[in-house]
């Protein structure tokens, strides 16, 4: 999988100090904003675990791709993966990248929130995991980081993309009673055991936790 561009991207974004200064503001405002009076150990949390999380996307799709072609579903993966790159390689997206790494949240959280809703129904329909870890706790931080309206528009991007790649349908075919796999199992498709899940409890000053 070719990620050269977005790793480009991201390293081309981290070097704009004044970027950094916004992210902390930012932090500060979503604290606030969950009622929360954060300390400066808490923004330094926040803003590690976002650049983690950015750095998350290119291993992540890299991950997809070969998972994908193991259990037969390189087509609509490479359709969901198209349009991960396509909202990259825009600059006036829904937060514009001119922001410098504000400006790449969205596109992490397109690109992860994408993926993980793939691995989310091949569990749903076989039973094992597409991924070994689980992102849905760490994209619901991120969504409550982009905040309104930005992150419903990227919820339905996400669901226009599941859609038009047809994934769900494939997977009902996948679920037939030859190709069910066993639900007591719970592993991921490379036996590694329960997929596990990035950390966020470390957020818990920003009122990023439920």
């Amino acid at each position: 999988m070719e990620t050269s561009a977005i790793e480009a991207l991201i390293a081309e974004q981290y070097t704009d100090s004044d970027a950094e200064s916004e992210l902390h503001d930012l932090l500060v405002v979503v604290a606030e904003r969950s009622g929360k009076d954060a300390t400066r150990e808490d923004i330094e949390r926040g803003f590690r675990f976002v650049r983690g999380y950015i750095e998350l996307v290119p291993y992540m799709m890299k991950v997809a791709k070969t998972a994908a072609s193991a259990v037969g579903l390189e087509d609509q993966m490479e359709r969901v993966l198209a349009m991960v790159k396509s909202y990259w390689e825009q600059p006036d997206d829904f937060i514009p990248d001119h922001l410098g790494i504000i400006g790449l949240l969205d596109d992490a959280y397109c690109s992860l929130s994408s993926l993980q809703t793939v691995s989310d129904h091949f569990q749903l329909q076989t039973g094992k995991y597409l991924f070994p870890d689980d992102l849905s706790d760490a994209n619901k931080a991120m969504r409550k980081i982009i905040g309104e309206p930005y992150s419903s528009d990227l919820d339905r991007l996400v669901l226009r993309t599941m859609q038009e790649s047809r994934l769900v349908e494939t997977l009902k075919k996948m679920s037939s009673a030859e190709k069910q796999l066993s639900f007591a199992n719970q592993s991921t498709i490379w036996n590694h055991g329960p997929a596990g899940k990035v950390d966020i409890r470390d957020l818990a000053g920003l009122g990023l936790i439920d």
